[in-house]
Protein backbone atom coordinates (compact mmCIF):
# COMPACT_ATOMS: atom_id res chain seq x y z
CA UNK A 1 0.00 0.00 0.00
CA UNK A 2 0.72 3.27 -0.53
CA UNK A 3 0.39 6.62 0.72
CA UNK A 4 0.40 9.76 -0.50
CA UNK A 5 -1.28 13.52 0.27
CA UNK A 6 -3.67 15.42 -0.97
CA UNK A 7 -2.06 18.67 -2.38
CA UNK A 8 -4.93 21.11 -0.55
CA UNK A 9 -5.18 19.99 2.72
CA UNK A 10 -2.96 17.01 3.53
CA UNK A 11 -5.06 14.63 4.17
CA UNK A 12 -3.72 11.12 3.80
CA UNK A 13 -5.29 8.49 0.87
CA UNK A 14 -3.74 4.86 1.03
CA UNK A 15 -4.33 2.57 -2.62
CA UNK A 16 -2.28 -0.59 -3.53
CA UNK A 17 0.43 1.07 -6.57
CA UNK A 18 0.93 -3.05 -7.25
CA UNK A 19 -2.89 -3.10 -9.41
CA UNK A 20 -1.27 -0.67 -11.85
CA UNK A 21 0.90 -0.79 -14.58
CA UNK A 22 3.85 1.42 -14.31
CA UNK A 23 4.00 4.96 -16.24
CA UNK A 24 0.05 4.67 -15.65
CA UNK A 25 -1.59 8.07 -14.54
CA UNK A 26 -4.50 7.75 -11.93
CA UNK A 27 -6.75 10.92 -10.54
CA UNK A 28 -7.43 10.88 -7.16
CA UNK A 29 -10.33 13.08 -5.51
CA UNK A 30 -9.48 13.75 -1.92
CA UNK A 31 -12.06 12.65 0.50
CA UNK A 32 -12.25 15.62 2.32
CA UNK A 33 -12.00 18.40 0.33
CA UNK A 34 -12.77 17.32 -2.97
CA UNK A 35 -9.76 18.29 -4.59
CA UNK A 36 -9.02 16.23 -8.26
CA UNK A 37 -4.81 15.47 -8.80
CA UNK A 38 -3.31 13.43 -10.37
CA UNK A 39 0.07 10.68 -9.64
CA UNK A 40 1.70 8.63 -12.25
CA UNK A 41 2.97 5.32 -11.05
CA UNK A 42 6.97 5.49 -11.30
CA UNK A 43 8.19 3.08 -14.29
CA UNK A 44 11.04 1.54 -12.03
CA UNK A 45 13.01 0.58 -14.71
CA UNK A 46 13.38 4.03 -16.34
CA UNK A 47 14.13 5.45 -13.05
CA UNK A 48 17.29 3.51 -12.49
CA UNK A 49 18.36 4.02 -15.82
CA UNK A 50 18.44 8.15 -14.80
CA UNK A 51 19.64 6.89 -11.50
CA UNK A 52 23.52 6.84 -12.27
CA UNK A 53 26.79 7.05 -10.64
CA UNK A 54 26.93 10.83 -10.24
CA UNK A 55 24.60 10.37 -6.79
CA UNK A 56 26.08 11.32 -3.67
CA UNK A 57 27.19 8.46 -0.96
CA UNK A 58 24.66 8.34 1.72
CA UNK A 59 26.65 8.10 4.43
CA UNK A 60 23.16 7.46 6.94
CA UNK A 61 19.86 8.34 7.52
CA UNK A 62 17.15 9.99 9.67
CA UNK A 63 14.14 8.00 10.25
CA UNK A 64 11.24 10.15 11.13
CA UNK A 65 8.77 8.22 13.38
CA UNK A 66 5.24 8.59 12.56
CA UNK A 67 3.12 10.93 14.52
CA UNK A 68 -0.19 13.00 14.07
CA UNK A 69 1.40 15.47 11.83
CA UNK A 70 3.42 13.21 9.41
CA UNK A 71 4.16 9.55 8.55
CA UNK A 72 7.62 7.94 8.94
CA UNK A 73 9.86 8.55 6.17
CA UNK A 74 13.74 7.98 5.68
CA UNK A 75 15.96 11.05 4.94
CA UNK A 76 19.11 10.28 3.41
CA UNK A 77 22.36 11.95 4.90
CA UNK A 78 24.73 13.17 2.59
CA UNK A 79 28.62 14.05 2.54
CA UNK A 80 28.48 17.91 3.62
CA UNK A 81 26.09 19.98 5.02
CA UNK A 82 22.25 18.65 5.16
CA UNK A 83 19.83 21.43 6.61
CA UNK A 84 16.80 19.44 7.94
CA UNK A 85 13.88 21.30 7.86
CA UNK A 86 10.12 21.67 6.94
CA UNK A 87 9.38 20.76 3.37
CA UNK A 88 8.16 24.32 1.94
CA UNK A 89 9.04 25.20 -1.46
CA UNK A 90 11.63 27.41 -2.10
CA UNK A 91 13.41 26.45 1.45
CA UNK A 92 17.13 25.93 2.00
CA UNK A 93 16.70 22.17 3.52
CA UNK A 94 17.75 19.57 1.51
CA UNK A 95 16.95 17.30 3.98
CA UNK A 96 13.62 17.99 4.26
CA UNK A 97 10.60 16.76 6.11
CA UNK A 98 7.46 16.43 4.37
CA UNK A 99 5.12 17.35 7.52
CA UNK A 100 2.33 20.09 8.49
CA UNK A 101 3.81 20.39 12.07
CA UNK A 102 3.74 24.39 12.57
CA UNK A 103 6.77 23.55 15.42
CA UNK A 104 9.47 22.30 12.88
CA UNK A 105 10.71 25.50 11.22
CA UNK A 106 11.92 25.48 7.06
CA UNK A 107 15.89 25.24 8.22
CA UNK A 108 15.57 23.56 11.76
CA UNK A 109 19.22 22.07 12.30
CA UNK A 110 22.19 21.34 10.50
CA UNK A 111 23.63 17.43 10.16
CA UNK A 112 27.34 17.80 8.64
CA UNK A 113 28.98 14.80 7.23
CA UNK A 114 32.24 14.42 7.78
CA UNK A 115 33.54 11.04 5.47
CA UNK A 116 36.57 9.11 6.97
CA UNK A 117 38.89 7.16 5.07
CA UNK A 118 37.40 4.29 6.46
CA UNK A 119 34.35 4.42 4.68
CA UNK A 120 32.16 5.78 8.19
CA UNK A 121 31.54 9.09 8.42
CA UNK A 122 30.92 11.61 11.41
CA UNK A 123 27.56 13.07 12.36
CA UNK A 124 28.11 16.37 14.04
CA UNK A 125 24.51 18.59 14.94
CA UNK A 126 23.48 21.70 15.58
CA UNK A 127 21.04 24.13 15.79
CA UNK A 128 19.43 26.08 12.73
CA UNK A 129 18.66 28.22 14.95
CA UNK A 130 15.10 27.19 15.13
CA UNK A 131 12.17 28.91 16.82
CA UNK A 132 11.49 25.64 19.19
CA UNK A 133 14.90 24.29 19.87
CA UNK A 134 17.14 21.39 18.76
CA UNK A 135 17.02 18.85 21.12
CA UNK A 136 19.55 15.50 21.38
CA UNK A 137 18.72 12.44 23.96
CA UNK A 138 16.41 15.49 26.00
CA UNK A 139 19.23 17.71 26.28
CA UNK A 140 18.42 21.46 24.16
CA UNK A 141 21.21 22.46 22.46
CA UNK A 142 22.20 26.35 22.34
CA UNK A 143 22.83 28.16 19.14
CA UNK A 144 26.77 27.53 19.67
CA UNK A 145 26.85 24.05 20.49
CA UNK A 146 28.09 21.03 17.96
CA UNK A 147 27.64 17.91 19.36
CA UNK A 148 28.36 14.66 17.69
CA UNK A 149 25.83 11.93 17.10
CA UNK A 150 25.76 8.14 16.86
CA UNK A 151 23.62 5.81 15.83
CA UNK A 152 20.25 5.47 17.33
CA UNK A 153 20.63 9.11 18.85
CA UNK A 154 17.22 10.92 19.42
CA UNK A 155 16.92 14.22 18.10
CA UNK A 156 13.44 15.99 19.00
CA UNK A 157 12.77 18.73 16.38
CA UNK A 158 9.40 20.78 17.47
CA UNK A 159 6.95 17.87 18.11
CA UNK A 160 8.72 15.18 15.65
CA UNK A 161 11.21 12.91 17.11
CA UNK A 162 13.85 11.62 14.72
CA UNK A 163 16.30 8.59 15.00
CA UNK A 164 20.25 8.66 13.22
CA UNK A 165 20.57 5.62 12.15
CA UNK A 166 24.43 5.12 10.65
CA UNK A 167 25.04 3.80 7.32
CA UNK A 168 23.33 3.51 4.07
CA UNK A 169 20.29 0.74 4.62
CA UNK A 170 18.58 3.24 7.09
CA UNK A 171 16.29 0.39 8.52
CA UNK A 172 15.60 -0.11 11.92
CA UNK A 173 17.32 -2.80 13.98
Amino acid sequence: MKRIRCPKCDEAILFDETQYEPGRVLVFSCPACSKKFRLRIPDKAASAARESDDEPTVYGHLVVLENAFHFKQLIPLVAGENVVGRLVKGTKANAPIKTVDPSIDTTHCVIQVKPRPDGTARFILRDGPSNTGTFLQNELLSDRDRVDVRDGDIITLGATTVILREGCDGEEE
